[in-house]
């Protein structure tokens, strides 16, 4: 079943990276920078750390992908008054435009990929989606 789980991602992120070549994203970029909108939009300017730690992904991960999203001008990174050590990430109105558009092109992959089990609403996609759930909460228990 490990093999099967990472072909399957394997696969999802070479064609997330086809879906967002056009908007000039990578798949991992593209994680960062939803994440990044989806803290934004409770009004908090999250930290590397504390957006590595929503997007489950490594610290050190998260500050090359910030750093390639402030180049490319879709996030500005300052410093942050609480703690000179950490910087606090924002989007810009360029990166709040390339992400709604990443949104819609990812929204619709998942879509297409999804109508082999009768789509995002069907009840297949209920079970598997509370299957992942259990297999991520029993693999970060396993990190602790």
């Amino acid at each position: 079943m490990g093999y099967l789980v990472w072909r399957l991602a394997v696969k999802w992120r070479a064609q997330l990276d086809r879906e967002l070549a056009p908007l000039g994203l990578t798949s991992a970029q593209y994680s960062v920078l939803a994440s990044l909108h989806g803290l934004s939009s409770t009004g908090t300017q999250p930290s590397q750390r504390e957006l590595a730690d929503f997007a489950g992904l490594e610290p050190m991960f998260v500050s090359k992908l910030a750093r390639a999203l402030a180049q490319a001008g879709l996030v500005t990174r300052g410093s942050n008054p609480a703690d000179p050590r950490a910087l606090r990430l924002e989007i810009t109105p360029h990166g709040l435009q390339t992400v709604t558009a990443a949104r819609a092109r990812v929204l619709r992959l998942e879509q297409k990929r999804l109508e082999a089990i009768d789509g995002p609403a069907g009840p297949r996609i209920t079970e598997l989606y509370d299957t992942l759930r259990t297999l991520l909460r029993e693999a970060d228990r396993d990190e602790e």
